[in-house]
């Protein structure tokens, strides 16, 4: 099934007065949750069941959390990697940056080999409404 997207229409932030373009948009189509995921892994070519699977997704979940907040790169082998990243407001000196000059943060995903050759090969549809 392709990935769906609708079209929208945005302004140009570093010129305003410049007139509107159309872009596309990815647009979800749904969502799975860890459950239906535990499921689906159990119910492959895999002889553990949905119940094992869903327990050990969720300590995944916990040691993420774990080794990420210890500033860590986890690594998922062909999945791929999980790493936090700040924003933070800038100072006059490098003796004047601090923990208090951070902003905000996120999680950063880099998808393994696999992810990155089905970006390539994705197809794409049209929404229609």
């Amino acid at each position: 099934m392709p990935v769906k997207y609708n079209v929208v229409e945005r302004k140009n932030p570093n010129d305003p007065t410049a007139p509107a373009k159309f872009y596309a948009s990815a647009k979800a189509d749904g969502d799975v949750n860890l459950k239906s995921l535990a499921k689906e892994i159990s119910g492959g070519s895999t002889t553990v069941s949905d119940t094992d699977v869903l327990a050990v997704l969720n300590d995944l979940i916990k040691v993420l959390n774990r080794h990420l907040s210890q500033g860590k790169i986890v690594k998922l082998g062909d999945f791929g990697n999980f790493q936090i990243s700040i924003s933070s407001e800038g100072a006059v000196t490098a003796d004047k940056v601090s923990s208090s000059l951070i902003k905000s943060n996120k999680i950063n995903f880099r998808p393994g080999a696999d992810l990155r050759d089905m970006l390539r090969t994705v197809k794409y549809e049209k929404y229609n409404k």
